[in-house]
């Protein structure tokens, strides 16, 4: 199927053959009919695509901050190549969608295929949508008209926080598609609107909708106001508007009377003057979009509706409320639009239409609706067996077939992928054939920049491939588990990153499956222990004659508590998402497993603590370290310290880019000229191992190992029981 895209680095917009997406639990694939072009939005991230390096940087400063705060860490070749990579990524244009519904995955009930709905798809042929973020058409409403019914739910969003009453005055600023929706979505509610705005095209049309006009371009706002409020001040203002500058907020003010209400929905400059909003206590709020749900993973994604009685308008009520209004004639769409586009021919029209000033409601029209030509799948839906807990005493050292050329399947395109894993495998010459991503852009923009020959949005085409011998998976933690258990079953070797169980259940899972294929390789991406520095650390740790006393201090950052990593079913929590990182890197330095696991983390009125832990480690060599992992670092700080001490020396590591040793006799300093945490050494290994055969990199008991160690370490945190010093 064909997409628009957009690239970020260059702004060159175009439309793209990308894999058809695959329908997911809780959501709907659509086959378009019409999108509507939201000239504001769009326009605004095609200006800042074609924007230079400078004038990018100017835009969002606060990117700028993270940017040298990273190269303060991670060095200024690792920041850069990071940039480039962010900046590469193509993105899916446009967000109100009319169509026919072709498929339902799991969970959805009230909308069935042959239905015609209302989104907040992009431009494409298909797309996949959540459930909650789709309506049902109503007969007498065209697609044409219904693509219009998120940019009304933006407006209507804004409407709702004003409040108007019958009767009240109010003011608009911005006559573009959600301002002259807002025009009039106030009259409908009996208030008297004047419109602002400097096209008198547009004006012309709030005064068909019933409202007064002035053109600010030849006239004050402020004295229009006060002529339209009678001298008292309006009750509402809703701005609609995308301007550089300050000066309409402080119109907007000065226009109010006391205690009006002020809503933000639109873009601009918000320098506040106290004294326009301390004296007439005037109340200030910024519309989120299409209403309240958005940006909350619960509702959209996982479909969690809020309660009718408790949240009368969600955003999906909203988007039902617009679609009636169109479908009463209380909203007149047909007078918003201004030109229709067929599909094919919008890449040569699109900058035009956008700086367009005359420009409003541009309707893509697509052709006949394409039939799906993919399998179903559900691929978040994921169901453990009901096993007993997990032993760590299968997967010892034993021989693996080497299977000559490793010809790779990709399972994941995220950023850690394209970023890292990827340039990694190109770097070794592997022969990467296909990737698969649910997000089908993301699988393209994959394979077309890393010249592999097929993207898919189904990970099954990969496990079915009799061609594939060998599978990288790169997904969400809570699916991989299940995907290193497929895969293994499917005849493929099996690369998976960190971690390879986030449950004891799921863990016992892997251990099944490589119980009925131990003559294949499997592999977790436990890369620092690949790294030159972790080398060098053991090379010069030869011959010890006693134990080691290690420390590894990671300065992980904070992740808001509602990100999927801190979601025990989707990430598994840091410590055993990420911390099993340096518990493995631990018991690599030792050479020795983990015999046993006490932690503790951080109390007090924190939302999350088991971000914030001290991992005590006794491996069965004798040796013993400590992972301090904490989110409540400066940035500035070193990410990740490693110290270890041993018979009368100490070695230091700071961020894989600087080791020292201390007592040595040969050996000092040890840099690098870029941080190297061990990803390239890793899958240049790991390939190799494929191709030739013989002994794992890493014994399968030590995976296991590492992995339950991580479940030990958050349970004893848990459960640990403080002893009241007197």
């Amino acid at each position: 199927m064909k997409q628009i895209l957009q690239n970020i680095k260059n702004g060159r917009t175009e439309i793209v053959e990308v894999p058809v997406p695959v329908v997911r639990p809780g959501h709907i694939l659509i086959a378009t009919a019409e999108s509507l072009v939201s000239a504001g939005t769009e326009r605004m991230l095609l200006d800042f695509g074609k924007a230079g390096w400078i004038a990018k940087a100017r835009q969002q400063p606060e990117k700028v901050k993270q940017v040298l705060e990273k190269m303060q860490t991670d060095g200024v070749l690792a920041t850069v190549d990071a940039v480039f990579n962010k900046l590469d990524e193509p993105m899916p244009l446009g967000y109100c969608n009319a169509g026919v519904v072709l498929e339902v995955g799991p969970g959805i009930k009230d909308i069935v295929p042959g239905d015609r709905v209302a989104s907040n798809g992009s431009h494409a042929e298909i797309v996949c949508v959540p459930g909650n973020l789709c309506v049902k058409i109503p007969q007498n409403v065209s697609s044409e008209h219904a693509a219009f019914t998120v940019l009304g739910s933006i407006a209507l969003q804004s409407i709702r926080l004003a409040g108007p009453d019958l009767g009240e005055k109010f003011i608009v600023f911005g006559l573009g598609l959600v301002g002259l929706l807002a025009v009039q979505l106030l009259r409908a509610n009996g208030c008297s609107v004047l419109a602002v705005d400097m096209n008198e095209k547009r004006l012309e049309l709030a005064r068909k909708f019933g409202a007064q006009v002035v053109n600010a371009s030849d006239n004050d706002p402020v004295a229009a106001a006060s002529a339209f409020s009678s001298g008292k001040g309006v009750d509402g203002v809703i701005i609609a508007a995308s301007a550089k500058g300050d000066d309409i907020i402080h119109q907007a003010a000065q226009s109010c009377r006391k205690r009006a209400r002020i809503v933000l929905v639109g873009v601009v400059d918000l320098n506040l003057l106290r004294s326009d909003f301390y004296e007439k206590e005037i109340s200030f709020q910024v519309s989120c979009s299409y209403g309240p749900g958005r940006y909350d993973e619960s509702y959209e994604l996982s479909g969690h509706d809020y309660p009718f009685g408790y949240v009368r308008w969600t955003e999906q009520r909203n988007m039902e409320a617009v679609l009636e209004a169109i479908s009463n004639g209380s909203l007149d769409i047909e007078s918003l639009i201004s030109e229709r586009i067929d599909f094919e021919n919008i890449a040569d029209k699109y900058d035009r239409i956008l700086h367009e000033k005359d420009s409003l409601g541009i309707l893509i029209r697509y052709p006949q609706s394409p039939t799906r030509s993919l399998p179903a799948q559900s691929s978040e839906s994921v169901e453990y067996k009901n096993v007993s807990e997990t032993g760590h005493d299968i997967g010892g050292p034993s021989l693996k077939k080497g299977v000559g050329k490793a010809r790779i399947g990709i399972i994941g395109a995220g950023g850690f992928a394209k970023s890292i894993l990827i340039p990694a495998l190109i770097s070794a010459d592997a022969d990467v054939r296909l990737i698969a991503d649910l997000n089908s852009v993301s699988a393209n923009h994959a394979a077309r920049k890393f010249n592999s020959s097929k993207a898919v949005s189904d990970y099954r085409y990969i496990l079915d491939d009799s061609d594939i011998n060998t599978v990288f998976i790169v997904v969400g933690h809570h699916l991989h588990s299940r995907f290193v258990s497929e895969a293994l079953d499917a005849g493929k070797n099996v690369f998976v990153e960190k971690p390879l169980a986030i449950s004891r259940e799921g863990l016992a899972e892997v251990e099944d499956a490589v119980r009925r294929n131990p003559e294949l390789h499997l592999m977790v991406g436990f890369n620092r222990r690949f790294s030159p520095h972790t080398q060098k650390i053991v090379s010069a740790l030869k011959g010890r004659k006693g134990p080691l006393c290690m420390n590894m201090t990671v300065n992980a950052g904070a992740i808001p508590a509602d990100h999927w990593i801190q979601d025990p079913l989707r990430g598994g929590g840091r410590i055993i998402g990420e911390g099993c990182h340096f518990m493995d890197l631990l018991s690599f330095i030792a050479g020795s497993p983990i015999e046993a696991v006490k932690a503790v983390m951080a109390g007090g009125n924190e939302q999350v603590k088991d971000d914030k832990m001290i991992i005590s480690l006794a491996f069965e060599d004798g040796s013993i370290g400590t992972v301090n992992y904490f989110s409540n670092g400066s940035k500035s700080y070193p990410k990740e310290m490693l110290e270890v001490f041993s018979d009368s020396r100490v070695i230091r590591m700071e961020n894989f880019r600087v080791t020292k040793g201390y007592g040595f006799k040969s050996f000092r300093t040890f840099r690098t000229l870029r941080q190297d945490k061990g990803h390239n050494s890793e899958i240049e290994s790991f390939i190799k191992s494929v191709e030739e055969g013989g002994l794992p990199l890493v014994p399968f008991s030590a995976l296991v190992n590492v992995t339950a160690g991580s479940f030990d370490a958050v349970e004893s945190a848990r459960n640990f029981r403080k002893t009241d010093i007197d």
